[in-house]
């Protein structure tokens, strides 16, 4: 599958980058969290800029790990502060593009019929609770969150057989909008999108807001467009998407 991912995301970029001439593109990887919003603002930033804006959206621990092996990417959004570290870390990331641009907050949802009358954390340990859905720790930011808040609540090990594990955050909202499970823990944004079909029964689960960081790609061929693009991020057009989107401020 990565390597698929990877064959894609290079024939896109040999696709779209003109013979003569600077490119006039480029291929942003991005927590799944970000792909309405950041779909929204990649047109408004080719209306302003006349530069194609690429999108791989995923899971940021797996989007790290294409990075680190060689896929194509000029920038790198992630939910967590932990991945682009790494990035940094293995020189794969240009430090001095680093900036936070939104933050976030961690929620417990159900889905919209709350059949089992769940209104707390506590509740999940009724027996009656059968499946949790929650990312993957390893590669989902929102499951590291998720497992480091209920490690502090003394239920992480305690619930582990129920856990319904999502490879990345928007996985785990579709089990809940499809009632596959009984409860999860989603980023508010994600929550936002179907409140229809979910219940928000724990808001803020947080102990401070989560605030993503976008950095540019070492290696880079585009770095005028990639830093066009990361500043874009603070305009006025791009803000409105943002609140939007029910994104805060870092």
């Amino acid at each position: 599958m990565i390597k698929f991912i990877y064959s894609m995301a290079l024939i896109l970029i040999l696709s779209i980058t003109p013979v003569f001439g600077e490119p006039k593109s480029i291929l942003v990887s991005a927590a799944s969290s970000l792909t309405q919003v950041f779909t929204e603002i990649g047109t408004e930033f080719e209306k302003k800029h006349a530069i194609r804006v690429f999108f791989n959206f995923g899971a940021s621990g797996m989007l790290l790990q294409q990075i680190e092996n060689g896929a194509p990417a000029d920038v790198f959004a992630s939910a967590d502060q932990e991945n682009v570290d790494k990035g940094i870390e293995k020189n794969v990331l240009d430090v001095s593009t680093r900036k936070n641009f939104v933050k976030n907050n961690l929620v417990l949802i159900v889905p919209k019929d709350n059949v089992l009358n769940l209104k707390s954390i506590a509740d999940l340990k009724k027996e009656e609770v059968l499946k949790i859905a929650l990312g993957n720790p390893i590669t989902v930011p929102a499951g590291r969150y998720t497992k480091g808040l209920l490690e502090k609540e003394g239920l992480y090990s305690l619930l582990e057989k129920k856990y319904i594990p999502g490879e990345n955050a928007r996985q785990v909202l579709e089990y809940v909008v499809r009632g596959e499970v009984d409860a999860g823990f989603v980023y508010k944004t994600d929550a936002a999108l179907f409140q229809d079909k979910i219940q928000v029964i724990v808001a803020d689960l947080s102990p401070k807001p989560i605030l993503y960081p976008i950095v540019s790609v070492l290696k880079t061929p585009n770095p005028k467009e990639t830093k066009l693009f990361i500043d874009f991020l603070s305009s006025p057009e791009a803000l409105k998407l943002f609140q939007k989107y029910q994104f805060g401020r870092p």
